[in-house]
């Protein structure tokens, strides 16, 4: 399981497969190259909260968290555009740009929804990943404060997102 396949399963809704699952999500986490320490380290304290808390719990935070509240969307074209109509031109890029790779996108969401796009950079080479994602940096980094904010156990995973989306970053 590569960190971005990982980062996709934990930042999508927390269903009963989850719960179900976290013995091998914790295992794939221990084994998974992919992660630096300091990367690993916060996953670790982000699976400890969720087999730690209610999981009821867990889902209405979800809800609360990035279906109720704007600023933190999964929905990457929210933050640039809103509810602009610039926004439909960048879904049907993204769309095509899945076509391309031979990627068909998941008919219940949007394609600009943050764990699809790491489903899909999680079968690209690491370069071509950090590329990709390197697009939206300025809406990690925006997404990676808002939660910080609002002290969401999210922020840490949407930080590793953002570091491994810069440029710049220094290998770990």
């Amino acid at each position: 399981m590569t960190i971005y396949k990982l980062l996709s399963v934990l930042l999508d809704y927390p269903g009963q497969e989850l719960a179900d699952n976290l013995p091998e999500i914790r295992q794939a986490l221990e084994n998974c190259q992919d992660f630096n320490e300091t990367e690993r380290t916060a996953v670790r304290k982000f699976l400890a909260w969720l087999e730690s808390a209610d999981f009821m719990d867990i889902q209405a935070d979800y809800v609360q968290t990035f279906d109720l509240t704007p600023e933190h969307s999964l929905h990457l074209t929210h933050h640039l555009f809103g509810d602009d109509k610039n926004r439909g031109p960048a879904l049907i890029d993204l769309t095509e740009l899945y076509k391309d790779y031979g990627v068909e996108a998941v008919a219940n969401e949007l394609p600009d929804y943050l764990p699809l796009i790491l489903e899909f950079v999680a079968y690209q080479e690491e370069g071509e990943a950090q590329a990709f994602l390197s697009d939206a940096v300025k809406v990690f980094t925006v997404l990676a404060t808002n939660l910080e904010k609002a002290k969401s156990p999210y922020a840490p995973l949407v930080r590793i997102i953002e570091n491994r989306a810069s440029l710049t970053r220094i290998a770990a």
